[in-house]
């Protein structure tokens, strides 16, 4: 008969009286103890972990994001690929975190929906730095935020910089030595498509080992977005099989304001790009 395994044979230590342990070193006290059900329902417990652990990841992307952005202004290619494909995966994260939330029937959101009132993932101030971060920025998204000053600060802070898309258009009008249309630098509107800058993505794609860092920049951006669309998709799904065509508990249209939300692209010129190669 095989003898129990006792860690300490190996030297693994097991009194944390006077030392920080795991525990101690990630608050998992303060973590494990911040769901605060409102119901008796079984399944809120899910609800609440699920965009709990959401906005962890996204908090995540956005520590990656801004770093990212700073790596990219000073032209430090290596990293930002490295940190764009972990903003990539966190979304993978959080598109597999919809398999679980889809788990819970219409029945059982029911049980508890009123007791959420008006709180809604539409208020999310971090989902709106990350889509203020990539591009997508529009200032009347902010009023649900109003009655929080520090975030809505955060928020008025990100529009006064150029966003990720503009510091990698920098850095294409830098490689290409050629000026860019300055119209294209919207700091308060969510970045429209241009032709200028669609024919200088298409000199990079047109000769990729010539511009190589500019390729796999333009490469790690795309797949970013296509990992954020599967994201948004999934949501959608998530919730019409949840709640059909409800209004959502915020006061939006609910599946239908997520449907448009579908049509939003973060970096227009670097798909359009492809039907013209």
């Amino acid at each position: 008969m095989t003898e129990a395994y006792d860690p300490t044979d190996e030297g693994a230590k097991t009194s944390f009286a006077a030392d920080m342990s795991y525990g101690d070193y990630l608050s998992l006290d303060p973590i494990l103890t911040a769901q605060s059900p409102l119901s008796d329902a079984h399944d809120e417990m899910l609800f609440i972990i699920q965009h709990q652990t959401s906005e962890l990841w996204m908090r995540l992307a956005l520590h990656e994001l801004n770093a990212a952005r700073d790596a990219l202004a000073k032209g430090d290619f290596q990293p930002v690929f490295k940190m764009l494909t972990r903003v990539a995966r966190i979304f993978e994260q959080l598109n597999g975190a919809w398999d679980v939330l889809r788990t819970m029937t219409p029945s059982e959101y029911t049980a508890f929906r009123e007791d959420l009132g008006a709180s809604s993932g539409f208020q999310s101030h971090q989902y709106r730095l990350i889509e203020f971060v990539l591009g997508n920025r529009n200032p009347a998204m902010m009023k649900v935020h109003e009655h929080r000053p520090e975030l809505h600060a955060r928020l008025t802070a990100e529009l006064a910089q150029k966003s990720l898309y503009h510091v990698a258009l920098d850095q294409l009008s830098a490689h290409l030595e050629r000026d860019l249309p300055p119209g294209i630098y919207r700091m308060d509107a969510p970045h429209r498509a241009d032709d200028a800058v669609m024919a200088a993505w298409a000199e990079i794609y047109t000769d990729p080992r010539r511009h190589w860092s500019l390729y796999e920049l333009a490469e790690k951006l795309v797949d970013l977005e296509d990992y954020f669309r599967r994201w948004r998709f999934n949501h959608v799904t998530t919730v019409e099989r949840i709640i059909g065509f409800k209004r959502g508990t915020g006061g939006t249209s609910g599946v239908k304001y997520l449907r448009r939300m579908l049509e939003v692209e973060l970096f227009p010129e670097l798909w359009n790009v492809r039907g013209q190669l």
